[in-house]
Protein backbone atom coordinates (compact mmCIF):
# COMPACT_ATOMS: atom_id res chain seq x y z
CA UNK A 1 0.00 0.00 0.00
CA UNK A 2 2.72 2.16 0.47
CA UNK A 3 3.57 1.96 -3.06
CA UNK A 4 0.58 1.63 -4.56
CA UNK A 5 -0.72 4.81 -3.11
CA UNK A 6 1.98 7.09 -4.97
CA UNK A 7 0.40 5.50 -7.89
CA UNK A 8 -2.71 6.20 -7.74
CA UNK A 9 -2.47 9.69 -6.65
CA UNK A 10 -0.08 10.48 -9.41
CA UNK A 11 -1.85 8.84 -12.45
CA UNK A 12 -5.67 9.43 -10.92
CA UNK A 13 -6.51 12.48 -13.15
CA UNK A 14 -5.19 11.04 -16.64
CA UNK A 15 -7.49 7.38 -15.71
CA UNK A 16 -10.23 10.17 -15.20
CA UNK A 17 -9.57 11.30 -18.82
CA UNK A 18 -9.20 8.08 -20.16
CA UNK A 19 -12.74 6.68 -18.81
CA UNK A 20 -14.33 9.75 -19.77
CA UNK A 21 -12.54 10.20 -23.51
CA UNK A 22 -13.59 5.99 -24.07
CA UNK A 23 -16.90 6.48 -23.43
CA UNK A 24 -17.32 9.82 -25.62
CA UNK A 25 -15.90 7.52 -28.40
CA UNK A 26 -18.29 4.67 -27.32
CA UNK A 27 -21.57 6.97 -27.58
CA UNK A 28 -19.98 8.83 -31.24
CA UNK A 29 -19.13 5.61 -32.57
CA UNK A 30 -22.98 4.85 -31.90
CA UNK A 31 -24.70 7.64 -32.40
CA UNK A 32 -22.82 9.54 -35.50
CA UNK A 33 -21.14 5.96 -37.68
CA UNK A 34 -24.51 3.51 -36.18
CA UNK A 35 -22.10 1.10 -35.06
CA UNK A 36 -24.54 -1.56 -33.41
CA UNK A 37 -21.78 -2.59 -31.40
CA UNK A 38 -18.39 0.40 -31.59
CA UNK A 39 -15.71 -1.80 -29.82
CA UNK A 40 -12.73 -0.31 -31.75
CA UNK A 41 -13.55 3.21 -31.39
CA UNK A 42 -13.16 3.51 -27.90
CA UNK A 43 -9.86 0.94 -27.85
CA UNK A 44 -7.98 3.22 -30.28
CA UNK A 45 -8.99 6.25 -27.95
CA UNK A 46 -7.83 3.76 -24.67
CA UNK A 47 -4.45 3.09 -26.68
CA UNK A 48 -3.80 6.82 -27.86
CA UNK A 49 -3.87 7.97 -24.02
CA UNK A 50 -2.49 4.55 -22.70
CA UNK A 51 0.78 6.82 -22.21
CA UNK A 52 3.08 9.34 -20.78
CA UNK A 53 1.52 12.66 -20.61
CA UNK A 54 3.70 14.08 -23.49
CA UNK A 55 3.37 11.40 -25.33
CA UNK A 56 -0.35 11.53 -25.68
CA UNK A 57 -1.14 13.36 -29.16
CA UNK A 58 1.68 11.27 -30.79
CA UNK A 59 0.61 7.98 -30.24
CA UNK A 60 -2.56 9.17 -31.26
CA UNK A 61 -1.42 9.83 -34.48
CA UNK A 62 0.59 6.48 -34.26
CA UNK A 63 -2.57 4.66 -33.55
CA UNK A 64 -4.14 6.34 -36.96
CA UNK A 65 -1.53 5.83 -39.37
CA UNK A 66 -0.91 1.89 -38.19
CA UNK A 67 -4.76 1.58 -38.62
CA UNK A 68 -4.72 2.93 -42.27
CA UNK A 69 -1.94 1.28 -43.48
CA UNK A 70 -3.19 -1.94 -42.28
CA UNK A 71 -6.42 -1.78 -43.52
CA UNK A 72 -4.43 -0.81 -47.09
CA UNK A 73 -2.42 -3.31 -46.97
CA UNK A 74 -5.28 -6.31 -45.74
CA UNK A 75 -7.68 -5.12 -48.49
CA UNK A 76 -4.95 -5.33 -51.13
CA UNK A 77 -4.50 -8.85 -50.01
CA UNK A 78 -7.74 -9.68 -49.53
CA UNK A 79 -8.66 -8.83 -53.34
CA UNK A 80 -5.77 -9.96 -54.98
CA UNK A 81 -4.66 -13.61 -52.97
CA UNK A 82 -8.17 -14.23 -51.14
CA UNK A 83 -9.72 -15.02 -47.77
CA UNK A 84 -7.32 -17.66 -46.22
CA UNK A 85 -4.41 -17.95 -44.00
CA UNK A 86 -1.32 -17.40 -46.68
CA UNK A 87 -3.79 -13.99 -47.07
CA UNK A 88 -3.18 -13.15 -43.66
CA UNK A 89 0.13 -14.40 -43.62
CA UNK A 90 1.31 -11.74 -46.19
CA UNK A 91 -1.00 -8.79 -45.54
CA UNK A 92 0.60 -8.82 -42.04
CA UNK A 93 3.88 -9.25 -43.18
CA UNK A 94 3.70 -6.10 -45.50
CA UNK A 95 1.91 -4.38 -42.88
CA UNK A 96 4.43 -4.71 -40.95
CA UNK A 97 7.02 -3.36 -43.40
CA UNK A 98 5.04 -0.25 -43.72
CA UNK A 99 4.97 0.51 -40.36
CA UNK A 100 8.87 0.18 -40.38
CA UNK A 101 9.04 2.80 -43.18
CA UNK A 102 6.64 4.60 -41.43
CA UNK A 103 8.23 5.12 -38.22
CA UNK A 104 9.29 1.59 -36.67
CA UNK A 105 6.71 2.40 -33.68
CA UNK A 106 5.79 -1.27 -31.77
CA UNK A 107 2.38 0.81 -31.68
CA UNK A 108 2.21 1.45 -35.08
CA UNK A 109 3.65 -2.25 -36.22
CA UNK A 110 0.99 -3.69 -34.01
CA UNK A 111 -1.87 -1.41 -34.97
CA UNK A 112 -1.00 -2.25 -38.84
CA UNK A 113 -0.82 -5.70 -38.59
CA UNK A 114 -4.44 -5.76 -36.40
CA UNK A 115 -5.57 -3.76 -39.25
CA UNK A 116 -4.26 -5.94 -41.78
CA UNK A 117 -5.66 -8.78 -40.49
CA UNK A 118 -9.10 -7.46 -39.92
CA UNK A 119 -9.26 -6.47 -43.45
CA UNK A 120 -8.25 -10.18 -44.65
CA UNK A 121 -10.44 -11.66 -42.03
CA UNK A 122 -14.03 -10.12 -42.21
CA UNK A 123 -13.92 -7.95 -45.38
CA UNK A 124 -13.91 -4.88 -47.08
CA UNK A 125 -16.65 -3.37 -44.29
CA UNK A 126 -15.09 -4.20 -42.01
CA UNK A 127 -11.90 -2.47 -42.68
CA UNK A 128 -14.14 0.66 -43.78
CA UNK A 129 -15.29 0.59 -40.38
CA UNK A 130 -12.16 -0.01 -38.86
CA UNK A 131 -10.87 3.07 -40.19
CA UNK A 132 -13.76 5.16 -39.27
CA UNK A 133 -13.69 3.87 -35.56
CA UNK A 134 -9.88 4.96 -35.81
CA UNK A 135 -10.27 8.35 -37.24
CA UNK A 136 -12.97 8.76 -34.65
CA UNK A 137 -11.10 7.00 -31.51
CA UNK A 138 -7.53 8.86 -32.48
CA UNK A 139 -9.83 12.36 -33.30
CA UNK A 140 -11.22 12.02 -29.58
CA UNK A 141 -7.78 11.10 -27.68
CA UNK A 142 -6.18 14.20 -30.00
CA UNK A 143 -8.85 16.70 -28.48
CA UNK A 144 -8.43 15.83 -24.87
CA UNK A 145 -4.77 15.79 -25.60
CA UNK A 146 -4.13 18.83 -27.37
CA UNK A 147 -6.89 21.00 -26.51
CA UNK A 148 -8.66 20.37 -23.21
CA UNK A 149 -6.30 19.35 -21.19
CA UNK A 150 -2.78 19.60 -22.83
CA UNK A 151 0.26 18.55 -20.61
CA UNK A 152 2.50 21.59 -18.93
CA UNK A 153 5.57 21.67 -20.87
CA UNK A 154 7.83 22.46 -17.74
CA UNK A 155 5.85 20.16 -15.64
CA UNK A 156 6.67 17.63 -16.90
CA UNK A 157 10.29 18.56 -17.04
CA UNK A 158 10.01 19.12 -13.63
CA UNK A 159 8.64 15.84 -12.66
CA UNK A 160 11.28 13.95 -14.61
CA UNK A 161 14.06 16.02 -12.71
CA UNK A 162 12.44 15.27 -9.23
CA UNK A 163 12.25 11.92 -10.28
CA UNK A 164 16.24 11.18 -11.39
CA UNK A 165 17.34 13.52 -8.65
CA UNK A 166 15.16 11.08 -6.27
CA UNK A 167 17.26 8.45 -7.82
CA UNK A 168 20.68 9.92 -7.36
CA UNK A 169 20.14 10.91 -3.82
CA UNK A 170 19.03 7.20 -3.42
CA UNK A 171 21.84 6.07 -5.17
CA UNK A 172 24.63 8.21 -2.92
CA UNK A 173 22.68 7.43 0.68
CA UNK A 174 23.04 3.36 -0.45
CA UNK A 175 26.57 4.34 -1.23
CA UNK A 176 27.55 6.41 2.08
CA UNK A 177 25.39 3.55 4.01
CA UNK A 178 27.97 0.81 2.21
CA UNK A 179 31.11 3.00 3.51
CA UNK A 180 29.61 3.38 7.18
CA UNK A 181 30.12 -0.88 7.25
CA UNK A 182 32.84 -2.49 9.20
CA UNK A 183 34.77 -4.78 6.71
CA UNK A 184 33.16 -8.25 8.03
CA UNK A 185 29.99 -6.78 7.62
CA UNK A 186 30.48 -5.20 4.17
CA UNK A 187 28.40 -6.58 1.30
CA UNK A 188 29.42 -6.73 -2.49
CA UNK A 189 28.29 -2.85 -3.81
CA UNK A 190 24.54 -3.26 -4.39
CA UNK A 191 24.62 -2.90 -8.42
CA UNK A 192 21.02 -4.20 -8.60
CA UNK A 193 20.11 -1.20 -6.47
CA UNK A 194 22.04 1.23 -8.70
CA UNK A 195 20.73 -0.12 -12.14
CA UNK A 196 17.44 1.83 -11.92
CA UNK A 197 19.34 5.02 -11.99
CA UNK A 198 20.22 4.44 -15.75
CA UNK A 199 16.75 3.89 -16.48
CA UNK A 200 15.80 7.14 -14.72
CA UNK A 201 18.47 8.99 -17.06
CA UNK A 202 16.87 7.36 -20.21
CA UNK A 203 13.07 8.46 -19.11
CA UNK A 204 14.45 12.13 -18.77
CA UNK A 205 15.55 11.96 -22.51
CA UNK A 206 12.42 10.77 -23.50
CA UNK A 207 10.40 13.45 -21.65
CA UNK A 208 12.48 16.24 -23.03
CA UNK A 209 11.43 14.62 -26.37
CA UNK A 210 7.99 14.93 -25.70
CA UNK A 211 8.17 18.07 -24.45
CA UNK A 212 9.84 19.40 -27.38
CA UNK A 213 6.75 18.16 -29.27
CA UNK A 214 4.51 19.76 -26.89
CA UNK A 215 5.74 22.80 -27.41
CA UNK A 216 5.80 22.80 -31.07
CA UNK A 217 2.92 21.06 -31.81
CA UNK A 218 0.18 22.34 -28.77
CA UNK A 219 -1.77 25.39 -29.71
CA UNK A 220 -2.12 26.38 -26.10
CA UNK A 221 2.14 26.67 -25.87
CA UNK A 222 3.09 27.53 -29.18
CA UNK A 223 5.34 30.46 -29.53
CA UNK A 224 6.32 30.50 -26.30
CA UNK A 225 9.36 28.07 -26.56
CA UNK A 226 12.05 30.21 -24.60
CA UNK A 227 11.39 29.26 -21.04
CA UNK A 228 10.87 25.49 -22.10
CA UNK A 229 14.55 25.68 -24.42
CA UNK A 230 15.68 27.41 -20.92
CA UNK A 231 14.75 24.60 -18.93
CA UNK A 232 15.64 21.65 -21.58
CA UNK A 233 19.06 22.90 -21.24
CA UNK A 234 19.29 22.82 -17.74
CA UNK A 235 18.11 19.23 -17.75
CA UNK A 236 20.95 18.24 -19.48
CA UNK A 237 23.52 18.78 -17.07
CA UNK A 238 21.03 15.98 -14.79
CA UNK A 239 23.05 13.57 -17.50
CA UNK A 240 26.17 14.77 -16.57
CA UNK A 241 25.64 15.04 -12.98
CA UNK A 242 23.83 10.97 -13.20
CA UNK A 243 27.56 10.30 -14.67
CA UNK A 244 29.26 12.50 -11.99
CA UNK A 245 27.62 10.36 -9.14
CA UNK A 246 28.11 7.06 -10.95
CA UNK A 247 31.62 7.76 -10.91
CA UNK A 248 31.84 9.06 -7.54
CA UNK A 249 29.84 5.32 -6.09
CA UNK A 250 32.23 3.44 -8.50
CA UNK A 251 35.22 5.08 -7.19
CA UNK A 252 34.14 5.58 -3.52
CA UNK A 253 33.64 1.61 -3.44
CA UNK A 254 37.15 0.82 -3.97
CA UNK A 255 38.44 2.74 -1.23
CA UNK A 256 40.50 1.31 1.85
CA UNK A 257 38.78 0.81 5.30
CA UNK A 258 40.25 4.06 6.33
CA UNK A 259 39.17 5.92 3.61
CA UNK A 260 36.07 4.89 2.97
CA UNK A 261 35.16 6.05 6.46
CA UNK A 262 36.06 9.49 5.87
CA UNK A 263 34.14 10.35 2.51
CA UNK A 264 31.12 8.30 3.86
CA UNK A 265 29.82 11.66 5.68
CA UNK A 266 30.74 13.44 2.40
CA UNK A 267 28.44 11.29 0.17
CA UNK A 268 25.45 11.13 2.25
CA UNK A 269 25.83 15.46 2.71
CA UNK A 270 25.39 14.61 -1.50
CA UNK A 271 22.49 13.06 -1.20
CA UNK A 272 20.76 15.07 1.06
CA UNK A 273 21.39 17.81 -1.18
CA UNK A 274 19.92 15.96 -4.30
CA UNK A 275 17.10 14.83 -1.71
CA UNK A 276 16.31 18.67 -1.25
CA UNK A 277 16.18 19.06 -4.81
CA UNK A 278 14.10 16.71 -5.89
CA UNK A 279 11.32 17.89 -3.48
CA UNK A 280 11.00 21.61 -4.69
CA UNK A 281 12.84 21.42 -7.99
CA UNK A 282 11.29 24.35 -9.54
CA UNK A 283 12.01 26.62 -6.29
CA UNK A 284 14.73 28.79 -5.83
CA UNK A 285 15.07 29.26 -2.50
CA UNK A 286 15.50 25.30 -2.28
CA UNK A 287 18.18 25.56 -5.08
CA UNK A 288 19.98 28.87 -3.48
CA UNK A 289 20.06 26.62 -0.27
CA UNK A 290 21.13 23.57 -2.25
CA UNK A 291 23.81 25.34 -4.09
CA UNK A 292 25.22 26.53 -0.18
CA UNK A 293 25.37 22.95 0.81
CA UNK A 294 27.12 22.00 -1.69
CA UNK A 295 29.54 24.18 -1.76
CA UNK A 296 29.52 23.72 2.14
CA UNK A 297 30.41 19.99 1.44
CA UNK A 298 33.21 20.36 -0.99
CA UNK A 299 34.92 22.32 1.55
CA UNK A 300 34.63 19.84 4.13
CA UNK A 301 35.93 16.96 2.24
CA UNK A 302 38.64 14.82 3.29
CA UNK A 303 42.15 15.06 1.70
CA UNK A 304 43.98 12.68 0.57
CA UNK A 305 46.82 11.51 3.01
CA UNK A 306 50.10 11.28 1.38
CA UNK A 307 48.47 11.91 -2.36
CA UNK A 308 47.20 8.54 -2.80
CA UNK A 309 45.87 8.00 -6.60
CA UNK A 310 42.34 6.77 -5.15
CA UNK A 311 41.47 8.88 -2.57
CA UNK A 312 42.30 12.37 -5.11
CA UNK A 313 40.23 10.44 -7.71
CA UNK A 314 37.33 10.01 -5.41
CA UNK A 315 37.83 13.63 -4.09
CA UNK A 316 37.43 15.18 -7.63
CA UNK A 317 34.10 13.39 -8.24
CA UNK A 318 32.59 14.68 -5.09
CA UNK A 319 33.96 18.47 -6.64
CA UNK A 320 32.06 17.18 -10.15
CA UNK A 321 29.29 16.32 -8.63
CA UNK A 322 28.79 19.58 -6.62
CA UNK A 323 29.84 21.42 -9.66
CA UNK A 324 27.05 19.68 -11.49
CA UNK A 325 24.75 20.26 -8.93
CA UNK A 326 25.64 23.85 -9.07
CA UNK A 327 24.68 24.31 -13.13
CA UNK A 328 21.77 22.84 -12.65
CA UNK A 329 20.53 24.89 -9.81
CA UNK A 330 21.16 27.75 -12.29
CA UNK A 331 24.51 28.88 -11.63
CA UNK A 332 27.41 29.67 -14.79
CA UNK A 333 29.40 26.84 -15.49
CA UNK A 334 32.68 28.78 -15.40
CA UNK A 335 30.90 30.69 -11.93
CA UNK A 336 30.33 27.29 -10.45
CA UNK A 337 34.17 25.98 -11.07
CA UNK A 338 35.11 29.12 -9.73
CA UNK A 339 33.34 28.92 -6.48
CA UNK A 340 34.25 25.43 -6.29
CA UNK A 341 38.09 25.89 -6.84
CA UNK A 342 38.28 29.30 -4.45
CA UNK A 343 36.10 27.68 -1.80
CA UNK A 344 33.80 30.11 -1.93
CA UNK A 345 30.37 29.99 0.50
CA UNK A 346 27.84 31.26 -2.39
CA UNK A 347 27.35 31.58 -5.87
CA UNK A 348 25.00 33.69 -8.12
CA UNK A 349 22.12 31.11 -9.62
CA UNK A 350 19.50 32.23 -12.01
CA UNK A 351 15.56 32.28 -10.92
CA UNK A 352 13.95 29.30 -12.73
CA UNK A 353 12.23 29.69 -15.99
CA UNK A 354 8.38 29.62 -15.57
CA UNK A 355 5.78 29.38 -17.87
CA UNK A 356 1.95 30.71 -17.30
CA UNK A 357 -1.16 30.28 -19.01
CA UNK A 358 -2.50 32.82 -19.49
CA UNK A 359 0.52 34.99 -20.65
CA UNK A 360 1.11 38.16 -18.80
CA UNK A 361 0.68 41.01 -21.51
CA UNK A 362 4.18 42.92 -22.50
CA UNK A 363 4.10 46.45 -19.88
CA UNK A 364 4.36 48.99 -22.78
CA UNK A 365 7.00 51.42 -22.50
CA UNK A 366 6.39 54.97 -21.36
CA UNK A 367 6.92 57.66 -24.36
CA UNK A 368 8.45 60.04 -23.95
CA UNK A 369 7.07 63.79 -24.50
CA UNK A 370 6.56 64.47 -28.18
CA UNK A 371 8.46 66.83 -30.29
Amino acid sequence: MHGAWPRVRDALWPVLQQATAAALSWWAARNVFDHHVPLFAPIATLIALNTPVGGRGTNAVRVLSGVVAGVVVGHLAFRFLGHDAPSVGVAVLCALLVALVIDGERITMAQAAVGAVISVAAGQQAAVDRVLDALLGAGVALVFSQLLFPPHPLALLRRAEAATLEGLSRALDLTARALDEPEEERDLQPWEELRPVYALLDDLGGTRDDTIAVARRTLLWRGRREPVDEEIASTKYLDLLGNSCLTLIRGASALDTRHRRTFARTVRGLSGVLAALAAAPANHAVRLRATRRALDIVRGAPDADGGQALPVAVGESVRLVAEDILVFAGADVDEAARALREGATDVRIGAPPRLRWPPRPRRRRPRGPSA
